[in-house]
Parts: structure tokens; C-alpha cells; sequence
């Protein structure tokens, strides 16, 4: 056993050396652990409280299971920054979510400890379950699968997909279910609610303790345990058919609920567990942001909270400053309050992102109009499909990442029938320390092949204000509109919005050398680099699109008719995005032009700030500025 000298976490590179401890040092590794995450995301940003939610039930799974032969699926991805610091990376922990540095989440090409690629939710037992059958086929008996989730994971539809699913199979499988009863804001819906009432039902949990204090009375796990649990299910199915088990019901056998923060009740918990064989969950009750009182009194705020003091808790990246322009999803908040004030039929709808899209503005004044379904985005669509077809206007507001998880409830449920649902698309172009697993770059691309569909994004808050008000004046059907979180410009709230005719471009610039087509934010960029152009002695005639589908036809046929050359600049995907519905228009009309398109290329694009990313793929101004040089002086 490895003696107690010293900082216990110096000594652990990886669970083996974990292992090697007594149990009743566990709850010291727990507390240098915690300490270990406030000293490194206080100064380096990233998600918080649901790591320190789960310190103690990491630490209980690493010692109890034998990774990395024993796969742990971690869900959502942003609990594991514990996993992550006992599995290899506490020296390099402070890149985390850096350039170059390691991921924020799970990534099985960084640590043969991640087992599964988890950034969006809910994918867990799905996930799991194949590993245990895959487990079975391969006659590997011994090996342990366990899936664990929780921040509002649960309410995605998939995962009772999953766990439908593993009940059939019979697989060897435990899921976790740290019940945190947060997302990002407070968990809602009846699963929430049946969560809580068997956390406080003292019967059940009476009934439960009586089972784990039996099953440690016995020397192994026999026969005689098989018919304690046994009996104990029995038990449980005649004295509570009023409080009926969802989770037995789905033929799993339910466990706890449990105190999630005693590490040593939960390694004598999940070392019984461990030799029941078949499908079992065990519910573990935690406290997001535990052992950090600001986060655990502010649980929304201290999800993400940026740089903040670890002493006072007091946050140091104030987003409000009074010398910022406001950001895209404030102003997406507060425009839809304004007009939802005009427009009785407006109802707003967000998959657990009320606080991250500023919905929550508009629920806080108008809560009968305003839904936050929970993580579930398929629902999301289709719920909302479900208020336009009877004649209500929802804006269904979902991250660009997280649309792609509902694309067939948008094409199937929405535009196929042609529906007025308005998609505004939060986080789109490169979002930043997230990585692969969020940046909105895909959604250009996705939406323009839809039939029906009304492709959008404005190139800066006036814009967006302008464009939100379009798609609510008229029937137009199905409208999507794409903006990023930043800063763009300083909004004038009281100059009027306006309709946009659909389809129609706006010429920022004059120029006779060639033509620069933009779509979106990336417009100011451009803009920039054009002047810096000038002063070079090439003038650039500046477009700002505004709209994929339908695109300004009028105008491209008059830039095709004056220019050789013309530049498309976007941030998303090249494959099938801006610049290729301009290709099309363009072999469809049979002119003949040299076309630059300047955006993401075919990969996926790792994590890092904003600024370091666009520079890496020339969408920077400088970038741009270059780029357009070099093909303008081309011979």
C-alpha cells in the first residue's frame, strides 16, 4: 500500500497506482482532487460544477473497476475532468480545452482511458450497451462496461432508446445515473420529477439500505445473493405498486438512490454491484459544483463560468462590461420578446439552453409562451412542427451543433409540410475551446439541400434583428437563421426593424478587379481586408449575400457578367456550403469564372480560442486579406 505522505494525488499517474491505496484514503484523494480542478479551471476556463459534482464517483469507478480492461462511457462529456486527471493528464491538464492542448472532453485518439467520443449527450448506454455485446461476442466474460450519466443527459429520447435496448439483450451492463437534477439550467419535465420523488421516498430508500447492508453481511455473491436480490425486487414490486420503478419496469435492476459523495459507500456499492451480472442502474444523487459554495448556490452560472477567483469565487470575465456590444444571443432574447409583444402567435422553444440562447429572458416575462423541453432537440423540432401546423409561430432556437441530432424531424416533420418554424441556430462558424465535437460549421451545408427551406445568416446584430423580423411578417415556411455568440456591433434598440426581401444581397463596396461574395459574420472580416485592399490599389466589389437559399440570383448574374474572378468566404463546411451553391449557379447559367472559395475544408477542426482557429484556416482578416491578394495579382 502506498503510504499516506505527502500529496496522495502526486502519486497517482494512473488508476493502478489509485488502486494501491486504502479505501479510507480515498476521501483525501477526493478532496486534493477537487482542489486540484478549482486551482486549474479558476485560471483556465472551462466547464466546472459537473466535475466537481462527481469527484467522489470518480473516484470510486477507477478504483473499484479495472480500467482501462474496464470501459467507463462518460455522459456528458464535460463530468470527466476528474476521469481525465487520474488517467495520465494531470501534468497537462492546463491545456485543457487549449490549442493544441487536450480536449475538454472525452477523445479515444488522446487516452485509451476514453472510451467513446462524447461531447453531445445522451449517447451513452447506446454506446455502452454495444460494448458489452461486442464484450460477449469476444468471450470476454471478466470485463466491466459502465455508463455514466447524468447533467440532464437522461432526458435525451436516445437514451431510453438505450436502455429499452439493453433490457432485450441481457448484457452485462451498469448505468450510473448521477442525478444532479441540472443540465445546464435546472432539469424540467416528469422524469425530473419521478427522479425526485424516489430521492425522497423513505420507503424505497429504507427498503434499499436494508438490501446493501444484507449483501455486505455475506462473504461473496453466490446464490445467496442472487436470492436476496431477489427477494428484495419481490419485495419491492408488492409493498410499492403505487411508486411502480420506471427503470425496473424497462427490466433493469434499479439500485439506490445513493449519497454520491461518500467515495468509501460507493466503492462497497459498486463492488456488489460489480457481481450482479445482467442490466443494472444505480442511482447516485450529487450536487453539482460540490465543495465549491459559489458554484453550488449558482449552479447555472458556475457551469462554464470563465476566470474566476478561487478563494471568493468572485468571476473575472465579466461578458457584460458596459464597452462591449452585446452578443448575438442577447440580442436573438431580447428581439423576440418585442416581437412576440406584437405577434400573439410567437411561442419560443429550447432543448435545455435557456440561459445559453437568452430565452430564459423571454420565460421569465412570458412563461406560458416559452419551453424549455430538455435535452431533447428531436423533440424540440417536432414539438414545434406540432404548434405551427395549428397555427402557432414557434422560434425554435438549438445550437447549430445540436440541430444536426434533429435532422430528420426538420425535414421530415417541418419541411416537408412546408411549416412556419423558425430554426434560429445558435454557435455557428468555430465556437472555440470546445472543439470538433460543437463548431456550427456544418449547418449552412445541411440546411440549403432541404426542400422548402429559407437559408439565412446576417453579417451582424442589426441584422439578425432585421432577419428575425422577416421570417415572422409573412408565411414564408420553414426559416433558418445562423449566427454565431460573439460581439459583433453596438445595436440601436430603438431604430425600427425592417423586412428583408427574400433572396436579397447588399453591396457593401465598389471595386473592378473582382468580386468578394460573403455569407454571415465573416462579412466584417472581409470588409477589413477589402479596405486593407485598397490602399494595395485592388478595389473589391463586396457582397453581403445574406441569404444561401434563395440566393440573390440577380446579383450573381451581374457579378458573373463583370467579373473573371470572384472570391466566396464563409465559415462552415466547403463540401455542399456557400461557396458551392455559387459554383452551381454559375455551371447551371454557364458562365465561365475563376472562383477562390475560402472556408472550412473536409476535416474536423480541433479545439482552441476563436482568433487562433480562424487564423489556422485564413478566415482571419489578415487571411482574407492575403488570400484575395494572391488570387486578384494571379496571372
Amino acid at each position: 500500500m502506498v503510504e499516506n505522505t505527502g500529496s496522495l494525488l502526486d502519486q497517482i499517474n494512473d488508476p493502478s497506482e489509485l488502486r494501491k491505496l486504502k479505501v479510507d484514503q480515498l476521501p483525501e484523494v477526493c478532496s486534493e482532487l477537487r482542489d486540484f480542478i478549482i486551482d486549474v479551471v479558476s485560471t483556465n476556463p472551462g466547464h466546472f460544477g459537473a466535475s466537481l459534482g462527481v469527484v467522489e464517483l470518480t473516484v470510486a469507478l477507477h478504483y473499484v473497476f479495472k480500467t482501462p480492461y474496464d470501459l467507463l462511457v462518460w455522459d456528458v462529456g464535460h463530468q470527466a475532468y476528474g476521469h481525465k486527471i487520474l488517467t495520465g493528464r494531470k501534468d497537462v491538464f492546463h491545456t485543457n480545452r487549449k490549442y493544441k492542448g487536450i480536449s475538454g472532453f472525452p477523445k479515444p485518439s488522446e487516452s485509451i482511458y476514453d472510451t467513446f467520443g462524447v461531447g453531445h449527450s445522451s449517447t451513452s448506454v447506446s454506446a455502452a450497451l454495444g460494448m458489452a455485446v461486442a464484450a460477449r461476442l469476444k468471450h470476454e466474460d471478466d470485463r466491466k462496461i459502465v455508463a455514466v450519466i447524468g447533467d440532464g443527459a437522461i432526458t435525451g429520447g436516445m437514451a431510453f432508446e438505450g436502455l429499452n435496448n439493453a433490457a432485450v439483450n441481457k448484457s452485462d451492463l451498469l448505468v450510473i445515473l448521477n442525478d444532479n437534477n441540472m443540465a445546464i439550467d435546472p432539469n424540467v419535465g416528469g422524469l425530473s420529477n419521478y427522479l425526485l420523488d424516489i430521492s425522497k421516498s423513505k420507503t424505497y430508500n429504507r427498503l434499499k439500505k436494508d438490501v446493501w447492508e444484507g449483501l455486505g453481511k455475506l462473504n461473496g455473491f453466490g446464490p445467496k445473493a442472487r436470492r436476496l436480490v431477489q427477494k428484495t425486487e419481490n419485495a419491492i414490486k408488492s409493498m410499492l405498486l403505487k411508486q411502480s420503478n420506471l427503470f425496473e419496469g424497462l427490466g433493469f435492476r434499479y439500485f439506490g438512490p445513493v449519497d454520491g459523495h461518500d467515495v468509501v459507500y460507493l466503492t462497497e456499492v459498486l463492488e456488489s454491484l460489480s457481481a450482479i451480472p445482467g442490466p443494472k442502474l444505480l442511482h447516485v444523487i450529487t450536487k453539482k459544483g460540490k465543495g465549491f459554495k459559489k458554484a453550488e448556490l449558482n449552479q447555472t452560472e458556475y457551469h462554464a463560468p470563465g476566470k474566476f477567483d478561487k478563494v471568493t469565487g468572485e468571476l473575472l470575465d465579466c461578458e457584460c462590461a458596459v464597452n462591449k456590444p452585446p452578443k448575438f444571443q442577447n440580442v436573438f432574447g431580447h428581439t423576440i420578446i418585442e416581437l412576440a409583444e406584437k405577434n400573439e402567435r410567437i411561442v419560443g422553444i429550447t432543448p435545455a439552453m435557456p440561459t445559453g440562447c437568452s430565452l430564459n429572458l423571454m420565460m421569465e416575462k412570458m412563461p406560458h409562451r416559452t419551453f424549455d423541453v430538455g435535452i431533447a432537440e428531436q423533440h424540440a423540432v417536432t414539438f414545434s412542427a406540432g404548434l405551427a401546423i395549428q397555427g402557432m409561430l414557434p422560434f425554435c432556437n438549438i445550437y447549430s451543433t445540436f440541430m444536426q441530432r434533429a435532422y430528420d424531424q426538420v425535414i421530415h416533420d417541418v419541411a416537408l409540410q412546408n411549416l412556419q418554424v423558425v430554426f434560429c441556430l445558435d454557435r455557428g462558424g468555430l465556437v472555440g475551446a470546445d472543439g470538433a465535437t460543437h463548431h456550427g460549421v456544418f449547418d449552412l451545408a445541411y440546411m440549403r439541400s432541404i426542400p422548402n427551406m429559407i437559408v439565412s445568416a446576417p453579417m451582424d446584430e442589426l441584422e439578425l434583428r432585421n432577419m428575425m423580423f422577416t421570417a415572422q411578417e409573412k408565411n414564408h415556411g420553414p426559416f433558418s437563421i445562423r449566427y454565431p455568440r460573439g460581439c459583433g456591433c453596438v445595436v440601436d434598440w430603438q431604430q425600427p426593424m425592417q423586412a428583408i426581401p427574400l433572396g436579397q444581397s447588399r453591396q457593401l463596396s465598389e471595386g473592378t478587379d473582382l468580386a468578394v461574395l460573403t455569407i454571415g459574420t465573416i462579412g466584417i472580416q472581409t470588409a477589413r481586408a477589402v479596405k486593407m485592399l485598397q490602399k494595395d490599389g485592388i478595389t473589391v466589389a463586396h457582397f453581403d449575400m445574406r441569404f444561401v437559399k434563395p440566393i440573390d440570383e440577380e446579383a450573381l448574374h451581374s457579378v458573373f457578367s463583370k467579373y473573371k474572378r470572384v472570391v466566396t468566404v464563409e465559415d462552415g463546411v466547403l463540401q455542399g456550403g456557400f461557396g458551392s451553391a455559387v459554383l452551381e449557379f454559375m455551371t447551371d447559367h454557364q458562365y465561365c469564372a475563376e472562383i477562390k472559395r475560402i472556408g472550412i475544408p473536409d476535416k474536423f477542426v480541433d479545439q482552441g480560442t476563436t482568433e487562433e482557429l480562424y487564423r489556422d484556416y485564413g478566415l482571419d482578416q489578415q487571411g482574407i486579406y492575403k488570400t484575395v491578394k494572391a488570387f486578384a495579382c494571379k496571372e
